[in-house]
């Protein structure tokens, strides 16, 4: 396994000093086998969930700073430290492992300063298991959560954001039928929700076009719009496809525009599995607002660029990346789309927004702002029954008429990503 844990601490150290995604930095670590590949997600993903803790206990221990020939050794620390206290593997294999790496990485005075902390470590192992609190969030993080949610509010958003995420889907049809042979649970929204994830590409129905990954969150959207046959969407910032697939499903005439060829690669392949056939343009959206001489949309569906703090279950890493300045920038460029787009929508036509990220910035006070500037447009109030034909899904609307979801709401079922939905009418 010392291969596959020197990926891991190259995947670490390049996360956290580059800030940038885990997935950016992973796809430049492809020859790994399947076993391998599980363990460097599992270590790498449980690391980031507990190393808020992780750096508090190592604290106790490293009294000094390190000096520059041991900067690299906090990341061996790491990922022994979640080793030791998380994953159970062998106190004499985690010493042996990370030692040999801190050689590699370092030197041999640096690898012994390496053994002398992960032996005290595991010596006081049952103590530090006992006081773990549960700290996930970075002071940064805090900092962008403290803008809009109280002490509490935030508690429920840690304690559920450290859980690992379950595997959602959406199906074309006949949800019940596929929670059958899935052995899945069926949410409220007809998401389809496994416990065991496995490998994708091998459950039933994949290899058929029946289905395809889909957070609970990010489906919800589409739901809110009816009577699509026929009618023309355009669906921005359209990769990797879910709403793009939604949107085909329900009959649509779907134009998907991203401005990354790669991700819309990516989109490509799934359409073709699935079987629909949208139209696929890759440009800046910017700029093909500002071209735009076509007749306007029916549908227009911005699920705009934002900080991805809402992702946090699933991209743990974004606690220790995501700065405020992150926010701001974000909520700047969804400014100047929303500046650009009524153009795009017909009088009496719909422009949904969305983003998924936790902060109201890029979410209710964004849409606030824009309702202030553009008079055409007015909220279209969302209701549970639309998502769920009932009262069930109740405490993810506003009382605007929009969607907020965080990680702690139908905590039973698993949860879900934190994410904003508006639906804007433009008036005739």
């Amino acid at each position: 396994m010392t291969d596959a844990r020197e990926i891991a601490f190259e995947m670490i150290k390049n996360t956290l000093e580059q800030k940038m995604f885990l997935a950016d930095v992973k796809a430049k670590n492809q020859n790994l086998d399947a076993q391998d590949n599980a363990f460097v997600n599992m270590l790498v993903l449980t690391t980031f969930r507990h190393l808020t803790y992780i750096q508090k206990i190592l604290r106790q221990f490293i009294k000094k700073k390190l000096n520059a020939a041991a900067q690299d050794s906090k990341y061996i620390f790491y990922l022994a430290c979640c080793e030791i206290l998380y994953l159970d593997t062998p106190d004499y294999a985690v010493l042996n492992s990370y030692v040999n790496l801190a050689k590699k990485k370092t030197d041999k005075y640096v690898s012994g300063f390496v053994n002398a902390v992960l032996r005290n470590v595991c010596k006081q192992k049952a103590n530090l298991k006992k006081e773990d609190d549960g700290s996930f969030f970075s002071n940064e993080f805090f900092h962008i959560l403290k803008q809009n949610y109280g002490k509490k509010t935030i508690q429920k958003i840690q304690k559920a954001s450290v859980q690992e995420p379950s595997l959602d889907i959406s199906v074309k049809e006949d949800a019940p039928l596929w929670a059958q042979k899935l052995n899945a649970e069926l949410l409220p929204s007809q998401t389809l929700r496994l416990k065991n994830n496995g490998k994708i590409t091998e459950l039933a129905g994949y290899q058929e076009g029946k289905w395809w990954v889909q957070d609970f969150s990010a489906a919800l959207p589409v739901k809110c719009l009816s009577n699509l046959n026929g009618k023309k969407v355009l669906d921005m910032c359209a990769a990797p496809g879910g709403k793009t697939a939604q949107l085909c499903a329900l009959g649509a005439d779907v134009t998907a525009l991203d401005v990354s060829a790669l991700r819309l690669q990516k989109l490509q392949e799934n359409m073709n599995r699935l079987g629909f056939n949208p139209k696929v343009i890759c440009q800046d959206a910017l700029v093909y607002m500002d071209e735009f001489k076509q007749e306007p949309f029916d549908v227009v569906l911005l699920d705009a660029p934002c900080s991805a703090t809402g992702t946090l279950r699933r991209h743990p890493e974004l606690v220790y990346i995501k700065r405020e300045k992150d926010v701001e920038k974000q909520a700047q460029l969804q400014e100047m789309f929303l500046d650009k787009v009524s153009p795009l929508v017909k009088k009496g036509g719909i422009l949904l927004y969305c983003t998924c990220s936790i902060a109201k910035k890029e979410g209710e006070q964004q849409i606030n702002a824009f309702l202030a500037k553009h008079k055409e447009f007015k909220i279209m109030p969302i209701s549970s029954k639309e998502l769920c034909g009932d009262e069930t899904l109740g405490e993810l609307i506003t009382e605007e008429g929009f969607i907020r979801t965080l990680p702690f709401y139908m905590e039973k079922s698993g949860g879900m990503d934190a994410f904003f939905v508006a639906r804007l009418k433009k008036e005739a």
